[in-house]
């Protein structure tokens, strides 16, 4: 049976999404990315799902087989925090990560509380260098 990625590109309002974040501090966070990312890509946000506001794309091939599409960046209000994502993962970020201020991290997700606990510049910084990364890796 062929693995079905339930992550996909739809077309939801983005708008309408943001619309629904409570409370307010991270409805207007989630604004602010919303431009931030939009500016950094060119691209307009789309959704990823029910709950990921996405922005561009790549292909990618497994050494499997296993092919499909993923977002470039995007993020998603989570009931816990922020959740941003970060596609080529930390590794090569350690100095961005050491300046960036109060944040966890999972392979490819950033979890902030809220934007005023983060540097922006440094952040916007991650999230340029994540996107010229993966525009690089890109199979298509």
């Amino acid at each position: 049976m062929a693995y079905e990625l339930k992550t996909k590109k739809n077309d939801s309002s983005v708008a309408d999404f943001i619309a629904t974040v409570e409370p307010e501090e991270k409805r207007q966070d989630c604004e602010h990315l919303l431009s931030m990312m939009s500016e950094i890509t060119g691209e307009e946000g789309a959704m990823w799902g029910d709950s990921i506001v996405g922005f561009g794309k790549y292909k990618y091939t497994y050494a499997s087989g296993h092919s499909g599409e993923m977002l470039l960046t995007g993020f998603s209000p989570r009931k816990r925090n922020l959740t941003i994502y970060i596609m080529p993962g930390f590794d090569r970020y350690d100095e961005l990560m050491a300046k960036l201020g109060k944040h966890k991290t999972g392979k490819s997700c950033l979890y902030i509380n809220r934007l005023s606990d983060v540097d922006i510049k440094v952040l916007r910084e991650l999230v340029s260098e994540s996107v010229v990364v993966m525009r690089e890796s890109d199979q298509s």
